[in-house]
């Protein structure tokens, strides 16, 4: 597949599964921004990416998903700098770190992985929208069965629990991805919006899990863990409202394909009020 032409922007995509993403995508010839907090560490990456050989263009731009002013700002430069974006993939994240808050007051998962993600989108909305055929790709996890969105927890006013902070994250995001698509038809949009997960694979978001629990799980490799997400952006066939995933047992490993999305995401009149408030709060420029 030829992307010359083809604009992206993989969030965190300095590691893991987001770096595998902006190499199959700069290897396909397209120009991938690669959005980042850590100057450094994304210049490290795009070294690496450049020696591995590839057709495109890279471009490091500053993100930090826990600073709405600087999502904003991020958006608007991309903005002033391109004419069209075809790929936006929402890929950062966190996973169980200490308990912490981003600079708006949310706990730092919920913040990071879910929030950040949905004001970048709508920042970016006009930009898709003018671009034909673009998707938005949105990362979940397994972590999303059996989750709770606490709208009473959004800024650690309970006690911290890694876990269910992260699962909450998670759900949000295919709640995010489901919602949009539902109103992007309604509207008549042609931007496509899907959901992906990992499965199993190892990556740096493992930083703060046990190491003995770590050791007992059969991980895929960040490449391979990264195709759901390359099949919800590249297939033709793939489709909005869509959720990508692993075949295998549990969604663990496996190749490519239609994943599993929990009752729990699925509530409509729920998923709503998750995104008014959501719009409401981080002022994103939606037009609905």
């Amino acid at each position: 597949m030829n992307l010359s032409g083809k604009t992206a922007i993989v969030t965190g995509s300095n590691t893991g599964i987001g770096y595998e993403t902006a190499l199959d995508l700069y290897k396909k010839g397209a120009k991938v921004y690669v959005a980042c907090r850590n100057q450094e560490k994304a210049l490290n990456a795009i070294q690496r990416m450049k020696s591995d050989g590839g057709t495109g263009e890279l471009v490091y731009q500053q993100l930090d998903l826990a600073s709405l002013s600087s999502v904003k700002a991020f958006a608007e430069n991309v903005i002033q700098a391109e004419s069209s974006l075809d790929l936006l993939i929402n890929n950062a994240g966190i996973m169980i770190p200490p308990q912490s808050k981003t600079e708006d007051g949310f706990e730092t998962q919920f913040g990071v992985n879910f929030v950040g993600h949905f004001a970048l989108t709508g920042h970016l909305f006009k930009l898709l929208e003018s671009t034909k055929g673009s998707r938005v790709v949105t990362l979940s996890s397994i972590a999303h069965r059996g989750a709770v969105i606490d709208f009473d927890n959004f800024r650690l006013e309970k006690e911290y629990n890694n876990w269910r902070e992260y699962g909450q994250s998670k759900l949000a995001d295919i709640i995010f991805a489901l919602e949009f698509d539902k109103r992007l038809k309604l509207n008549g949009s042609q931007i496509k919006s899907l959901a992906a997960h990992p499965g199993f694979s190892k990556t740096d978001l493992q930083v703060h899990m046990d190491k003995e629990m770590l050791a007992s799980l059969d991980l895929m490799t960040a490449k391979e863990g990264a195709q759901p997400t390359l099949a919800a952006c590249l297939r033709e066939d793939a489709k909005g409202g869509q959720y990508w995933g692993p075949d295998g047992h549990n969604e663990q490993k496996g190749k490519p394909a239609l994943a599993k999305i929990d009752a729990v995401a699925l509530d409509e009149t729920f998923n709503a009020k998750l995104w008014d408030w959501a719009k409401e709060t981080t002022k994103a420029d939606f037009p609905f």
